[in-house]
């Protein structure tokens, strides 16, 4: 009787609502449904239902301090769920806070996204991140981080690699207002308009970036200024209406899938509540809430069907009623799914993508003298004809063969599409190249010089260097860097940096010295599936030549060379170093143990362990600055782990904490080398 009269209620409470939007017509929004099936109508509305009843679930649940955070899309819900139903089901959508209708739209099991929330095993990152800060692949989605803008360049080297396969697919990719004043946006787009991909930008335009007005924010009127600015086409559209978000987010994909091109659209809407809700909406003037409330797009549209008779308070109850089964059935499971345990090793496990590389050993032995250069040059193209989704991107690789000339002649026999020009945008690129990487295409990125990084720091250490770990997503990149002073180049062409990443987990770092090396170890870098940023120093490029293999061979990543043997002490380095460390003790007769480290990250420790034990002297240098560069790292390892085996304090030398100086007489007293013989003679003599 209780489950009757409570049947009853809804029924009349529902009824009573009907009523209300039958007769409310002045506010009604204008749909055209030309071209809408009854069903496809049907399946919208239940499709804006699902995420606003979710929405109800959750703010009950935050109150009830059961999930953590939640950022609202109440009033927005018409983008999510017209984009998401507009393209096809394998075509990426890259989502950001507030559009849960995307993930509800690709039919992700309700349990994993409230366990997702919880930061519970059944969600996707296994407790590692938040909300809507995953992907899943097998639903074509690639969440946001944290770093608003950082996603746009991602679907740019996903729409390129579909354009590279011919797959006639379209790729969209969702921005808040504020998120458009990011360096990302700009290049973003600049690219794709180079480039001519298959994007569509749907800025979701709501008024407000968290606190602050747009007019706060920018100059124009309309973001469709912006992106004509970019030789791009644009729409406005009405945010609140699903109908026409549908309808020209289906045309303009059926467009680019054969006439590939990117299109900003922006859609006009409004957030019903703060930023997330704990920030609250007392910033906003009362009387937007009161306009917008009328243009609500899950009300008006149900008004819209109620009069076009597909609608009744039978139907709409029943769809309730089912939609919140479905929810308390998922909350239910996710109530018994279990919180992820502390694990050291799985933590450290997932940090990198699995890879039990194969050591390629030369087919022959064949062997030609080559410089530093032309290693480097003869490995890529050898990568370049065993990878054939192997993309190089970077300023003026392709014609002009760079500015080192490392990928002379590249373009005339791999063609323009596989050795690519890029505008002046590092952060779009690095990010394109993790796009690339979830279609399983292959990497490599030149920086003109390693001192350029910075303008794409965040892509490399956010979103690079955490994907697998957050979500499962390999970033198979490589990133050249050459680095290192001694050519006059002063404080922005000289830099040595690569200490700068040695603090990020999931990056690998190479460093060779050698001809042989910078061969091998670039062909294993490019054959990890990990992101790996291989430094080349500049002033080895063309003044080294060795004889190395002709054949495709690799070294393995984390394993030291041992240069030469000695009984005085130990030397361990990496790059220009190890010559100096070289010439050096060679011409003051010390007897030294010299290990080339090679990689960086991961650091070969058993090798370190086995000089320090051999010598138990040990001098640690670097050209980089000596305050936190990585022989601090490896000295107090050795401090810690090796210091029974110790006959003297772990000395280090390294270049002074200035920046790098341009005149000649400056930059070699900026750099270790005449220190390093103080020191060697020091430690020899202790």
């Amino acid at each position: 009787m209780l489950t009757y009269y409570l049947q009853l209620t809804t029924y009349t409470i529902i009824f009573h609502k009907v009523l209300v939007l039958l007769r409310s017509d002045k506010h009604s929004m204008q749909f055209n449904r030309t071209g809408f099936s009854d069903e496809l109508l049907l399946d919208l509305y239940k499709g804006l239902l699902k995420p606003r009843l979710i929405e109800e679930k959750m703010l009950l649940l935050i109150r009830q301090g059961e999930v953590s955070k939640w950022f609202s899309g109440i009033g927005q819900e018409a983008i999510s769920v017209g984009a998401v139903c507009a393209l096809a089901k394998d075509e990426y959508i890259l989502p950001m806070h507030r559009n849960l209708g995307i993930f509800t739209g690709r039919n992700i099991p309700l349990h994993r996204l409230f366990s997702q929330f919880q930061g519970k095993m059944s969600g996707f990152t296994k407790g590692r991140d938040r909300s809507f800060h995953f992907g899943s692949k097998e639903h074509h989605i690639v969440g946001m981080i944290s770093h608003l803008g950082a996603q746009l360049p991602v679907a740019d080297g996903i729409a390129l690699a579909q354009k590279q396969s011919n797959a006639h697919k379209a790729t969209l990719v969702i921005s808040g207002d504020g998120g458009t004043s990011e360096g990302d946006f700009h290049e973003a787009l600049n690219v794709a308009a180079v480039w001519q991909l298959p994007v569509i930008f749907l800025i979701e335009n709501n008024g407000y970036g968290l606190s602050t007005p747009n007019a706060e924010q920018f100059r124009f009127n309309s973001f469709s200024e912006k992106g004509a600015a970019y030789g791009m086409d644009c729409k406005v559209i009405d945010g609140n209406n699903v109908l026409e978000v549908y309808s020209t987010i289906q045309e303009v994909a059926e467009d680019i899938r054969q006439n590939p091109k990117p299109v900003l659209i922006e859609a006009l809407t409004f957030r019903m509540r703060g930023h997330e809700e704990a920030s609250g909406t007392k910033y906003i003037p009362q009387e937007l809430f009161e306009e917008w409330g009328k243009k609500d797009p899950l009300e008006n549209f149900e008004r819209f069907l109620v009069g076009e008779q597909l609608l009744d308070y039978k139907s709409i109850s029943q769809y309730r009623e089912e939609i919140e089964k479905e929810i308390e059935e998922a909350w239910e499971k996710t109530r018994q799914d279990t919180y992820p345990n502390a694990d050291e090793q799985n933590e450290l496990y997932d940090v990198y993508a699995p890879n039990v590389p194969a050591v390629i050993k030369p087919a022959t032995g064949l062997k030609s003298n080559k410089r530093y250069i032309d290693a480097i040059q003869d490995g890529m193209r050898q990568a370049m004809i065993r990878f054939p989704k192997l993309v190089l991107m970077g300023q003026d690789i392709a014609e002009y063969g760079g500015v080192f000339k490392a990928t002379e002649g590249f373009v005339e026999t791999f063609g323009k599409e596989r050795v690519r020009n890029t505008p002046l945008c590092e952060s779009a690129i690095l990010g394109i190249s993790m796009g690339m990487s979830i279609l399983e295409y292959k990497t490599m990125v030149e920086m003109q010089f390693a001192d350029f990084v910075t303008c794409g720091f965040n892509q490399i250490v956010n979103n690079l260097a955490k994907s697998h770990y957050r979500w499962g997503q390999a970033a198979d990149v490589v990133i050249r860097m050459p680095t290192g002073a001694g050519t006059g180049g002063g404080p922005y062409h000289s830099q040595s940096n690569e200490a700068w990443f040695f603090h990020t987990p999931g990056l690998k770092i190479v460093y060779p010295s050698t001809p042989y090396d910078a061969k091998g170890l670039l062909l294993s870098a490019l054959e990890e599936p990990n992101p790996v940023l291989y430094f080349e120093h500049k002033s080895l490029y063309r003044s080294l030549k060795e004889d190395i293999p002709d054949d495709y061979y690799t070294i393995p990543l984390g394993k030291a060379h041992l240069v030469s043997e000695g009984s005085d002490l130990s030397i361990i380095t990496y790059g220009m170093c190890v010559h100096w460390a070289a010439e050096i003790t060679q011409d003051m007769g010390i007897s030294a143990d010299l290990l080339d480290l090679r990689t960086l990250l991961p650091w070969d420790k058993e090798a370190v362990r086995a000089t320090v034990a051999k010598t138990g002297k040990v001098l640690i240098v670097h050209e980089d600055t000596l305050t936190g560069g990585i022989g601090a790292e490896i000295a107090a390892w050795i401090s810690e782990h090796c210091f029974d085996l110790l006959d003297a304090p772990v000395f280090r030398e390294g270049a002074l904490d200035t920046a790098v100086p341009f005149a000649g007489a400056l930059e070699n007293n900026f750099l270790p080398k005449e220190r390093m013989k103080q020191k060697i003679f020091a430690l020899s003599n202790y």
